[in-house]
């Protein structure tokens, strides 16, 4: 069942989508920071009239649209955080990377298209402040020819590979929606995280990144992960869970009982902590502080207490990735894979010894909680159509389909995103996905070990790949596009950072002098 557009409507929010798509791939590409400055707020004006086009007729928008008043005091209010915000970023730009962090865990439930989305309305109005102070920098009137040309720092080395397959990403997946069965669904996707997370990954790839801005935004995350496991810790205890009704059934009719905290997932709560517990080994693995590796130590036993409330399978095993690309940057990748196959074996031996007591002694889908169902549906959507795929967004509809499986059982992913990517948009979209991460991973690892920053954004980004080879949701996460964004920014400053060089040192060395 493949959807077309069928009316002036739904042909108006496909050109939407993807005149917005363009837009983000101007602001990811375009070399003049006048023209990524204006596409930047074309693109802030578009997706919300797009968004209140698509949810105009929900009850939850219900309050705004009958009362007109409250409708405009509510902009003219979000005008005035907005450009307060702006202000503040553009006197102090490490600002937005501080703000980013703290707004990135949290999402406010809105019905779109009959549905309920989780979205990141506190980063959106991040992204929103730093857009404005972007432009507020590079769109005054040009006083001489000179102030046409890139800027400083700016400009070719900031538009890699990485850059164009990001863009190309977005405009094939916004294009794909013209025939998807799902357009609300691929309209959702576009709107509420591709375009806008793009425009993030812009604004934090310029940042200059030191080690003490990076440091910073640790302790801002640290904070939050401490809080977040508090949280997850007063609902085990009370065997209460704060969100998400489709957890709280399941716990009810499960032996175990799965914290999710103040996220709505126990999988991404658990991805979070994963990226957060990384970032201190990578600090523990290199430092010469005691104070410091003693302070790591005790944050990351708390951390693994809250990540194994969540009995999230997908976050231990990104966790292990994670670990053992820290391993290789720090020991060498012989000593790394030595270990791993080590663990491999002893895993390996378990399984045969004693199937039952590590849960793989029953079906497929027992095994895996009904994801291989979700793998193997997918396989074979993906075989029916392979060219085109069935169109962004549509795997629930499609799957539910030729499934004839219920709306319950039914997701909006494979669980597998290469599957769901293959069976979605095809062929094209497979091949760009796989460019994507290859060229992402060359990025991010090259010379990794030279910096305690770079060494925990690579294991980060890597591990989070892994997790989505077991669950969901890859560049519709911002942690991707934050990862990649300071990664590639890590990747392409002029010299490693010099405490981190100093830690690869063979031998006790005071660190080199600041340049």
């Amino acid at each position: 069942m493949i959807a077309t557009v069928t009316t002036l409507g739904d042909f108006v929010q496909t050109v939407g989508i993807v005149v917005a798509a363009l837009l983000a791939a101007v602001v990811l590409l375009h070399r003049s920071p006048r023209v990524r400055a204006a596409a930047m707020l074309a693109a802030l004006v578009l997706t919300p009239v797009l968004l209140v086009a698509n949810i105009w007729s929900t009850p939850q928008f219900e309050p705004l649209r009958d009362r007109p008043l409250l409708a405009l005091a509510a902009a003219v209010g979000g005008l005035v955080v907005l450009v307060l915000g702006g202000l503040a970023i553009h006197r102090r730009p490490e600002l937005l990377a501080l703000a980013a962090a703290a707004a990135l865990p949290f999402r406010v439930p809105i019905d779109s298209g009959g549905d309920t989305s989780n979205l990141l309305v506190p980063l959106y109005l991040v992204i929103a402040a730093g857009a404005l102070a972007y432009a507020s920098a590079h769109l005054r009137a040009p006083r001489r020819l000179d102030d046409l040309d890139p800027e400083p720092g700016e400009g070719e080395h900031e538009r890699g590979l990485l850059e164009w397959l990001l863009a190309g990403a977005i405009v094939l997946y916004a294009a794909q929606a013209a025939y998807s069965s799902d357009f609300d669904g691929a309209l959702k996707q576009t709107i509420f995280f591709y375009v806008p997370f793009a425009l993030l990954y812009a604004q934090l790839v310029r940042i200059r990144w030191t080690a003490q801005l990076a440091g910073r935004v640790l302790i801002v995350l640290l904070v939050l992960a401490t809080a977040f496991v508090g949280i997850g810790f007063v609902e085990y205890a009370k065997r209460e869970l704060l969100l998400n009704p489709k957890v709280i059934s399941s716990n009810q009719f499960e032996s175990y009982f799965r914290v999710n905290s103040l996220f709505f997932d126990p999988n991404i709560y658990g991805r979070f902590l994963v990226t957060v517990m990384l970032a201190l080994v990578a600090i523990l693995l290199w430092t010469r502080r005691t104070a410091l590796a003693a302070g790591c130590a005790v944050a990351l036993a708390l951390l693994w207490a809250g990540l194994v409330l969540t009995l999230s399978q997908s976050s231990f095993t990104g966790l292990l990735a994670g670990l053992t690309v820290l391993g290789a940057l720090r020991w060498g990748a012989q000593r790394a894979a030595a270990i791993v196959a080590a663990f491999a074996l002893v895993a390996v031996l378990v399984v045969l010894a004693a199937p039952g007591a590590v849960g793989l002694d029953g079906s497929a889908d027992a095994v895996s909680s009904g994801r291989w169902s979700l793998v193997r549906g997918g396989v074979e959507l993906a075989a029916d159509r392979p060219l085109a795929g069935w169109g962004s967004g549509a795997f629930k509809t499609e799957y539910r389909e030729h499934q004839k499986a219920s709306s319950e059982r039914a997701s909006a992913a494979s669980h597998t995103i290469p599957v769901t990517v293959a069976a979605e948009q095809g062929v094209g979209g497979l091949v760009l996905y796989l460019a994507l991460v290859g060229v992402a991973l060359v990025v991010l690892l090259r010379g990794a070990g030279e910096s305690i920053a770079r060494a925990a954004v690579a294991a980060a980004f890597v591990a989070l790949v892994v997790h989505t080879l077991l669950y969901a949701a890859f560049l519709e996460d911002p942690l991707t596009w934050a990862l990649l964004a300071v990664g590639a920014a890590l990747a392409r400053a002029p010299a490693p950072e010099p405490a981190a060089a100093a830690a690869r040192a063979p031998a006790p060395a005071p660190a080199p002098a600041e340049p």
